[in-house]
C-alpha cells in the first residue's frame, strides 16, 4: 500500500463544531510520517486539513459518492481511511461500499471495518450485540417507518428519548414528553437518518452521563485513554454539556466497572482505532446502561487528546495501517509506547460555546440534539480553578459566575430555570447557591451532582478576603503524571511553588 485517501470532516454547521478538523489533520500528518502518500477530500476550504502542506493532494469537493468516485478514479488510492472525519466520513464510506465503488477500484477500507461500523451505528444491531455480551441497554423500540412510529405512540413510557441512526450531534433526535411530540420529532428523525431508522428509548433523565475514550489495535490490544464525566445529567447532549476529566464523582468500584464494560464493548465490536463509549449511571445505585458507541474518532476524542496529551487521531491512523499499540511510540515521552494508559495529575474542564449571542431568537433550551458551535478547555490543579479559567475563555460578557439577567429573576423563575437547562445553566446554579438554597434543593431541581454544587458554592462566597501571595508556575501535561521523562510536553499555568518547566 502506497497511497491513502482520507475523507475530511465536511461543512462546519451549528451543532457539529469543528473538532474533526483536528483529527483529520493529525491523521494526515501521522500517515505521512509512515511514508504513505496522502490524498484528502473535504468540502470545507476554511479548515487546517485543507492547507496544501497537510496532504500530498487536496481536493475541495462536495462529500458525495459521485465526487468521491471521481477523485478515486483520478488518484487510484490503495486504501481509504474514513474514521477520522466524524460521522460524515463514516456515512460516505458506507455509501461508497454499498454502491460497489470501493470494489470497482480495488480500494481497501482501513481501520474499523464496515460490519463493525454497522453494528455500532445501526440501532437494532447495536442493541442485539449488547444483549448478546450481557451489557445492559435501556428498554427501547426500533422505528423504521411512520407506521412503526404510530404503533408505539401509546406503548412507550413518557418522557422518552429519540435517537436517529447515522446522524451527527444528535441531529433529528430529542426528548418527547407526550405522543404528539413523539410523532412530530420521530417523523423528522426518520427523514434525517441516512437509513431511515431511529430508536425510541426509556428516559434516563437525571442519571449521570460518563464517557470512556478507548483505543484498540488489530491484534486486540485495548486501553482506555481517558474517562470524562458530564456536569449535566442525562438529557443534555454531551457536546452541550460541561465536561470534567477525569471523572470526579465516581467511586473506584464504579470507575472500574464502567472501564471493564467499555473495553468489553470495543472488543465485541472489533473496532480498530479510537472509539467513544457513552454510559448512564444511576446516582443512587451501581446500576448503569450503555447508551451508544461512536465507532470513530469523535468530538470527545479531540477533548481527550488535549486533556491527556495522548494523540488519539495520530495513533488511530497508525493502527489503521497495521501497527499495534506496543509498536507505536508515545510522541510526548518518546520513551514509552502508545499502549501505556495516560495518567492525569490535574483537572480538565470543558465548557461549550453557543451561538445565541448571534441568533438571539434561537431556542436556548438544551436537549439531546447539540446546539453548540465550539468549546473551550481549561486545565488546573483543582476543579474550581479550571472552571473559572474556562469561563474566562468563553469570550462572553460574563467573566465570573455573576449574570445580571439571572440575578434579576424571582425565586419561582429561578426554580424553572434550574429544571430546564439552557446555555446559561452554570450561572443559574451559581445564583441559586448564592441565594443560600441548599445543595439538596438545587440537586432535586437540576439533578446536578452535589459534588459539583459544593465546588461551585466555593466560588460564590461573598466577603472580604486577605490575599495570599501566589506565584504563577507552569506544570506539565505529559501523559504519565511525571513518571517518565518527557521530551515534548505542553504546559498549563497554576498557583504554586515549583515549576515543571
Amino acid at each position: 500500500m502506497k497511497k491513502i485517501l482520507v475523507i475530511g470532516s465536511g461543512p462546519i454547521i451549528i451543532g457539529q463544531a469543528a473538532e474533526f478538523d483536528y483529527a483529520g489533520s493529525q491523521a494526515c500528518k501521522s500517515l505521512r510520517e509512515e511514508g504513505y502518500e496522502v490524498v484528502l477530500i473535504n468540502s470545507n476550504p476554511a479548515t487546517i486539513m485543507t492547507d496544501e502542506e497537510t496532504a500530498d493532494a487536496v481536493y475541495i469537493e462536495p462529500l458525495t459518492p459521485a465526487f468521491c468516485e471521481r477523485v478515486i478514479a483520478r488518484e487510484r488510492p490503495d486504501g481509504l481511511l474514513p474514521t477520522l472525519g466524524g460521522q460524515t466520513g463514516l456515512n460516505l464510506a458506507s455509501q461508497l461500499a454499498d454502491l460497489g465503488i470501493l470494489e470497482k477500484y480495488g480500494v481497501k477500507l482501513l481501520g474499523t471495518q464496515l460490519d463493525a461500523i454497522k453494528k455500532a451505528e445501526d440501532r437494532e444491531l447495536f442493541r442485539s450485540l449488547m444483549r448478546q455480551i450481557k451489557e445492559p441497554v435501556p428498554e427501547s423500540w426500533i422505528v423504521e417507518s411512520d407506521a412503526d412510529l404510530e404503533a408505539i405512540l401509546d406503548v412507550v413510557p413518557y418522557p422518552c428519548i429519540i435517537r436517529p441512526a447515522y446522524t451527527l450531534g444528535g441531529t433529528g433526535g430529542g426528548i418527547a414528553n407526550n405522543r404528539e411530540e413523539l410523532w412530530e420529532t420521530g417523523r423528522k428523525g426518520l427523514k434525517l437518518s441516512m437509513r431511515s431508522q431511529l430508536m425510541v428509548e426509556r428516559s434516563l433523565l437525571g442519571w449521570k452521563e460518563v464517557e470512556y475514550e478507548v483505543m484498540r489495535d488489530g491484534k486486540g490490544n485495548c486501553i482506555t485513554v481517558c474517562n470524562m464525566e458530564n456536569l449535566d445529567p442525562m438529557g443534555v447532549h454531551t457536546g452541550d454539556s460541561i465536561v470534567v476529566a477525569p471523572s470526579q464523582t465516581l467511586s473506584d468500584i464504579e470507575y472500574h466497572m464502567l472501564r471493564t464494560a467499555s473495553l468489553k464493548i470495543i472488543q465485541a465490536l472489533g473496532i480498530e482505532g479510537g472509539c467513544n463509549v457513552q454510559l448512564a449511571v444511576n446516582p443512587d445505585s451501581f446500576d448503569y446502561y450503555v447508551i451508544e458507541v461512536n465507532p470513530r474518532v469523535s468530538r470527545s476524542s479531540a477533548l481527550a487528546s488535549k486533556a491527556t496529551g495522548y494523540p488519539i487521531a495520530r495513533v488511530a491512523a497508525k493502527i489503521a495501517v497495521g501497527k499495534t499499540l506496543d509498536e507505536i511510540e508515545n510522541a510526548v515521552t518518546k520513551t514509552t509506547k502508545a499502549c501505556f494508559e495516560p495518567a492525569l495529575d490535574y483537572c480538565v474542564v470543558k465548557i461549550p460555546r453557543w451561538p445565541f449571542d448571534k441568533f438571539t431568537t434561537g431556542d436556548r433550551f438544551l436537549s439531546t440534539q447539540m446546539k453548540a458551535t465550539g468549546e473551550v478547555m481549561a486545565i488546573d490543579r483543582s476543579f474550581e480553578a479550571a472552571l473559572m479559567k474556562a469561563v474566562r475563555g468563553l469570550e462572553v460578557k460574563a467573566k465570573d459566575l455573576r449574570h445580571p439577567a439571572i440575578e434579576a429573576l424571582d425565586d419561582e423563575s429561578l426554580r424553572s430555570a434550574l429544571r430546564r437547562p439552557t446555555d446559561e445553566r452554570l450561572w443559574v446554579l451559581a445564583e441559586a447557591l448564592r441565594r443560600g438554597w441548599s445543595h439538596t434543593e438545587v440537586h432535586r431541581l437540576s439533578r446536578v451532582d452535589k459534588w459539583f454544587l459544593e465546588k461551585i458554592s466555593h466560588l460564590v462566597v461573598e466577603g472580604s478576603f486577605e490575599s495570599t501571595p501566589g506565584r504563577t508556575v507552569y506544570k506539565m501535561v505529559d501523559t504519565c503524571a511525571g513518571e517518565f521523562e518527557s521530551h515534548t510536553p505542553y504546559f498549563y499555568s497554576t498557583q504554586g511553588q515549583s515549576h515543571d518547566a
